[in-house]
This record gives structure tokens, C-alpha cells and sequence, in this order.
């Protein structure tokens, strides 16, 4: 009860002061020397002084031993994790044209920590977000949840291409615009909520339509391609410039209650979009959705999907949806996934010679 009854009082006397663990274990060490000493300095045993502290010298050796082999294993620990944290971050290769050299502020720090803390991300897949180089193709329903969460995500240069204007009717879907920017281009509409959201993001706004002449040149700038537009012959273009360029392209499409998301890239033996849909439906059989609606929520769950993706093929994190056509029904509450390969006979991606841009023809843009 002596011994314990010191050992109280150090260590409260330590909080106390709010001295330092370490400080503390030092304290608890010269009491055991002393107690040892202690020992050494009356024997033989028994005698009054062991009697009072409760152990014999063998006691109290085994004790220092058992201590002081718990702490040299905690510094062992600590050391070799010292030694293979800089050797942590090895995520896979980034996707092309990132991974520069990127410095953060401690505002980004704080900002991306929850993604830095992340093992699949860290820090080299944010530096590798802030080199990013992202195209996205409309700014209406699957544009709105995309461009917000990849500016979120720190992804460095956004741009944007369409040529609509906030009309009242976006409102109930695209959440990217406010009520007071009705009549301003959606781009411009884009740009003012990327900054109010990341001020640490560049935002490039193209507010024209998309055409098969300077697809190809546009594309070639970013590292990847994320298609919202809901239109078949905007898709087609976007796909032909995408496979023109080597750029991997996810692509999203929604209508009424269900929604689709794929990612296209034959550069990397996965299949084009036209592999997967080699002809536009008929007339009739796929309506945009001004005429067969949309529940507002959907387009938030597949833009959301999409952004998702983008951020694991510029990390490198997880299996990507490469050979995988991903349906979400939302009315059912189902998820389905189907395997999708390269066709060896498609017109697009099957000879690289076969890429015309015939199939979309020139002036398209994304149908909102």
C-alpha cells in the first residue's frame, strides 16, 4: 500500500503539472532505482525495509525488467513506422498527364484531410486530384452533381462546355443553379458555384456547343472525359473524340426512374461506347426527358456515381468500372451490373482508321 500510495502521488503530482508522459515514466524510474537501491543498501533479507515495500529485491528487478521491456518495444514500433511512412504512398500509376509535384496550403490540408486520411487516396492521390485536368460535358442534371463534387473533391482544372441557359424548369433537378441566375449561361452559372464552393479549383467554361471540328483538340487537353449530356448524337461525338485522343471517358445517361454509368476506354483495352451501343435507338423508343420526365433525385445519384469514378481513375484507387456497364433503378432500389468487351469489328475503336466522326455529325450539343 506504501508503494502504491507513491505511485499515485507521482503520477498525480505529473497531471498536475502537466508534465510530459515522458517526464512522468522518468519519475516512476529514479522511485524504482531508489527502491532497489533501497534493498541493495539493507541486505540481507528479510528486513523492515522490504517488509514495508512489499516485495523482495527479485520483485521489484523483474518489474524494472518487464517496464522497461514494453517501452524498448514501443520505440522499436514507433521506429519502423517512422522508417515506412514515406514509403506508404504507392498507389497505382495516375491516370494520364498526373501526378505532378503539387504543395498544399494549410487551408487545403485541413480542407482534404478526410481524403488524405483515406489509404486508398492519401496524400499522393490528392496531389495527384489538385493535377487533374477534368472535361465535363454538360452542365445540366448529371453536369450539376459531377462538376460540384469533383470542385469538392480539389480536382485542379474543371472545365465545362454547353451552350444552354438556366431555364426554370433545370431547377428541379440541376442543383448547380439558383433561381436568381435564370437567363445566365449555365457554364457562367457553373463557374460562380465551383468558386463560392473551392476557390482552390480553376474553372474553364466553354459556352458554346460542342462540335466534331475542335472536339478532338479540346479533349486532348484534360486527362479525362465525363459525358453528361443526354443526347445520342452528342454521345457518339463525344465517344469518337474521346477514342481519337486516348482519353478515358465515363459516361452517364438517366431517363424517368433509372440511370446507367460506364467507363469507355479502348486505350486500355476496355470497350468505346459504341462498342456497348453500336446504333441510336429508333425514334420514339429512348425520349429525352422533357417529354418522359425524371425524378429530380436521380440525376444526383448517377452524377454522384460518375464523379466517384473519376476521382478512383485519377487516384488509382479500387476497381473502376472498365468492362462494366453499372444500372441503377431507383424505383426499385436495385443495383446491376453487366460485363461489357471490345468488339473487334466496331467502327470507332475497332481500327483506329475507321474514326471519321460520322456518326454524330457536326454542331451537336448536349441536350439539357
Amino acid at each position: 500500500m506504501l508503494v502504491f500510495s507513491l505511485v499515485v502521488m507521482l503520477v498525480g503530482v505529473g497531471l498536475l503539472f502537466k508534465i510530459p508522459s515522458r517526464g512522468i515514466w522518468a519519475m516512476l524510474g529514479v522511485f524504482w532505482l531508489g527502491l532497489v537501491g533501497a534493498h541493495l543498501v539493507t541486505f540481507p533479507q528479510p528486513n523492515p525495509v522490504t517488509r514495508a515495500t512489499g516485495g523482495t529485491l527479485f520483485a521489484w528487478v523483474a518489474l524494472g525488467l518487464v517496464v522497461a521491456l514494453v517501452q524498448l518495444y514501443r520505440v522499436g514500433l514507433a521506429w519502423l513506422r517512422a522508417r515506412a511512412l514515406p514509403k506508404a504512398p504507392q498507389s497505382p500509376a495516375p491516370a494520364q498527364g498526373v501526378g505532378a509535384p503539387a504543395s498544399f496550403g494549410p487551408t487545403e490540408l485541413d480542407r482534404y484531410a478526410r481524403h488524405i486520411v483515406l489509404r486508398e487516396i492519401g496524400g499522393a492521390g490528392q496531389k495527384r486530384l489538385k493535377n487533374a485536368k477534368v472535361l465535363v460535358v454538360g452542365a445540366g442534371g448529371l453536369g450539376s452533381p459531377v462538376l460540384l463534387y469533383l470542385a469538392a473533391a480539389g480536382v485542379g482544372t474543371i472545365g465545362v462546355i454547353d451552350d444552354d441557359v438556366v431555364s426554370n424548369s433545370n431547377l428541379q433537378r440541376q442543383v448547380i443553379h439558383t433561381d436568381a441566375r435564370i437567363g445566365q449561361p449555365k457554364v457562367f452559372s457553373a463557374q460562380i458555384a465551383l468558386a463560392a464552393l473551392n476557390p482552390f479549383v480553376e474553372v474553364r467554361p466553354y459556352n458554346r456547343r460542342l462540335t466534331e471540328a475542335e472536339a478532338s483538340a479540346l479533349f486532348a487537353d484534360y486527362d479525362l472525359i465525363l459525358d453528361g449530356s443526354d443526347n445520342f448524337a452528342t454521345r457518339y461525338l463525344v465517344n469518337e473524340a474521346a477514342v481519337c485522343v486516348g482519353k478515358p471517358l465515363i459516361s452517364g445517361a438517366i431517363a424517368q426512374w433509372e440511370g446507367q454509368l460506364g467507363l469507355y476506354d479502348p486505350a486500355r483495352d476496355a470497350p468505346c461506347y459504341a462498342c456497348v451501343f453500336p446504333h441510336a435507338p429508333a425514334a420514339g423508343l429512348a425520349p429525352a426527358c422533357a417529354e418522359a420526365g425524371v425524378v429530380g433525385a436521380l440525376p444526383g445519384v448517377v452524377g454522384a456515381m460518375m464523379a466517384v469514378e473519376a476521382i478512383k481513375e485519377i487516384t488509382g484507387a479500387g476497381q473502376s468500372l472498365r468492362g462494366r456497364l453499372l444500372i441503377y433503378d431507383a424505383l426499385w432500389g436495385e443495383n446491376r451490373q453487366i460485363a461489357v468487351k471490345r468488339r473487334a469489328d466496331c467502327v470507332v475503336c475497332g481500327t483506329r482508321e475507321n474514326w471519321t466522326g460520322a456518326t454524330a455529325g457536326p454542331n451537336v450539343g448536349p441536350n439539357r
